[in-house]
Order: C-alpha cells, then structure tokens, then sequence
C-alpha cells in the first residue's frame, strides 16, 4: 500500500522551497502518493518539474490556507487532513494549517505534522513581526519537527519562536552538483549568446524588491567594458531594474533574458555570480555557482558567508553596503587567476557539503521515522 503524504504549501511557484519538494517527490519514486494543496491555487509553476513517473495530485475542492482563523475554518481544514500518512507545511503560508493540526489533530486522528520554514517576504526582511512570532508559537505546539535549512533560521526558530531544540532541524539544499561541472553551450540563454571574448558577471533570481537587483545594477555600473550583467529571472521589479539600467546608460550592457529553466544548461557561462540581495537564508543559487566552479559576490546576508569557501570570504559584502559591493567586483574582474582558483574552491565545497544525495537521504529519514520506517521511498 501505498504512503500517502498531504504538502500544504504557501505557493507552488517554481521558487526555491518548491523546487526542493519536487527534487524530493521525484527521489522518492512512484511507491509515495502525493497531494500538493498551493495558498495560491494559480501558483503552480513548480509542478512542470515533477517526474512523470511520481504520482502527485493537485485537488481544487481543499479548503482554502488563508483567511481567518476562525474555529470553524480550522476545524473544516483539519478534517480534510484525514486519510494521509504524513502532513508537510511550508512557510507563513499555510501556517493557518498547522494550528488546525494543533488544535484538531486528536479529534481527527489525524498523522503527525512536519513543518518547513525557508525565508520571509519583504514584510519580514528586517524585523520579524512579533504577532506572527507568537502565532508561530502556538500553532507548531505539537508539530513533530520544524525543518530549516539554514542557521540563520535555526536561531530564529530556536529563540525567537522559542521551539524545543529536539523539534528544530536543520537540513541545508542540496542539488545535483555533477550537472554543473562540464562545459555550456554559449546560446543556452534564450536570446543570448556568449561570443568569445566577452565577460559575463550574471545573477538567478525572482525579480521581487527582497533581492534588490537595482542595487546590483549600481554596482556593475563601474565596471570596465567588455563585462556584461546578465541578470535571469521574472518578477514584478522588471520595470525598476530596467529604469535603473537606463539612468546608468547601460542598455547595451545588461541583459534580462527572462526566466530559464535548468540552471546547470547556463549557470557556468557566467564569470562572476553575483546577488545584492537584501534578505536571503540558503540561496540555492548560491550553491549552483559554486558547483559550476564560479566565485561569488554577495551581501552576508542569512548563510552565505559560511556557505562560500574561505578563498571566497573576501568577497561577501557587509549587508546593505553597496560601496564594498562594487569594490568586490571590481578586485575580481581584473584578475582572472584568482577567478578561476576561487571557483575551484567552490566546486570543491559544493561538492563536499551541497550535494542533493546527502539532502535527499536526510529526507528519507526524517520522513519514514516520522511514520515508523526506517526511510521514505
């Protein structure tokens, strides 16, 4: 018989946390059903990445994760978390869900709950919201664990959502890091191509206020010609970036292609990876550029000074600092040498610390002790 997990999700969109529970969906095989319930029900990009073979469903008729957290609404949503194994939550969103499960789960029987925490909005990026700490609080009483994957967030969920330790844990991303290690086609970018010669500082991100992009925009403006910025993603922010990137008259040096799927088909074509990011927590992105072999400049912001390797340390900015930002491009795009020595040492660490077996496995674990198996899938 098959295992039947229930993923109570914020949004679905082809974001980082989503990405991840597709990684695991797919790992774990056809002998796991799954049922993906979005808080945004049209948000569900991340769903074209599931694996034909995995058996996921995606009902229309859940009860809805945002509203008031009436009795009644949080009863009519507990109910309908009878009938599976195991019950995952991710992020602010479907926080609502956890204390239904908290508050209903003996009346129902129902399984046992784990919680996901990734990141924040921009309501959160600078100082968390005391109301949602409390919430938190009470509504993750009797969830068996809380997932995080960063010590950022460790530290937040063990002090400021004052969580037992034996219910925190801390799984950092992990991705296939041998897809990032060979070489690239110099047209893997819609629209683009890398002829010889030209010199690509690039970034992956949604295009949201968070991750600041005119801020990285600002940066690259000193740097010398033939570097090029390349920023790759979609969000509401497009129009800022590109006003930005007129009132620098450097139109015919930075490039929005636009969302691209399969990072390791383009990643490595870059020079430098960058991000000016004004909140982060684990940022898959980082990891993929170090596993392309790539040096990386960005704010230490959430884990990325300790995610870099140490040749790399030099070259994470104090957070905000947009001066120590452009000076760390700068030094980086004048010597080559040290480029191509700090990406190595990247790649190594990628490899060593980063990589998605070891998430997956952790995974399989957590999730089949949580039902009585030794492993999941």
């Amino acid at each position: 018989m098959s295992t039947r997990i229930l993923h109570l999700h914020s949004t679905f969109a082809a974001g980082g946390k989503e990405l991840r529970c597709v990684q695991l969906i797919n790992a774990f095989g056809p002998s796991v059903d799954h049922t993906i319930v979005s808080g945004e029900p049209e948000s569900i990009g991340a769903s074209h990445h599931v694996s034909s073979t995995a058996c996921v469903t995606y009902p229309r008729d859940f009860p809805a994760l945002r509203g008031r957290p009436w009795p009644g609404r949080l009863r009519t949503m507990a109910k309908a978390m009878q009938g599976y194994d195991l019950i995952l939550t991710y992020n602010w969103g479907a926080m609502d869900a956890v204390l239904a499960h908290t508050l209903f789960s003996g009346a129902f029987k129902l399984p046992p709950l784990i919680h996901h925490e990734d990141g924040f909005n921009e309501d959160e990026q600078d100082r968390l919201k005391s109301s949602r700490n409390i919430y938190r609080r009470l509504a993750l009483t009797r969830a068996l664990r809380l997932v995080v994957p960063s010590r950022t967030l460790e530290k937040i969920a063990l002090q400021a959502w004052a969580q037992p330790r034996s219910r925190v844990v801390m799984i950092p991303n992990g991705i296939d890091t041998a897809a990032f290690d060979h070489p690239q086609r110099p047209d893997a970018l819609p629209g683009l191509v890398k002829r010889e010669g030209d010199l690509w500082v690039g970034t992956l991100a949604g295009l949201r206020p968070v991750k600041n992009l005119p801020r990285l925009v600002r940066a690259f403006a000193a740097l010398p010609e033939p570097w090029k910025l390349v920023i790759v993603g979609e969000g509401p922010e497009e129009s800022a970036i590109r006003a930005e990137i007129a009132r620098f008259g450097l139109a015919d040096r930075v490039m929005l292609p636009g969302f691209a799927a399969s990072p390791a088909r383009f990643v490595g074509l870059f020079d430098i990876f960058a991000l000016s990011s004004n909140s982060e927590q684990f940022p898959i992105s980082v990891v993929e550029a170090m596993a392309a072999g790539l040096p990386v400049v960005a704010p230490a912001v959430g884990d990325i000074a300790g995610m870099v390797a140490t040749e790399n340390a030099r070259y994470i900015a104090a957070p905000g600092d947009e001066n120590a930002l452009c000076q760390a491009l700068t030094e980086l795009v004048s010597d080559s040498a040290r480029r191509a020595a700090i990406g190595a040492a990247n790649r190594v660490r990628a490899q060593a610390g980063y990589d998605q077996e070891t998430m997956i496995a952790a995974y399989r674990q957590l999730y089949g002790t949580a039902i009585g198996l030794e492993q999941l899938g």
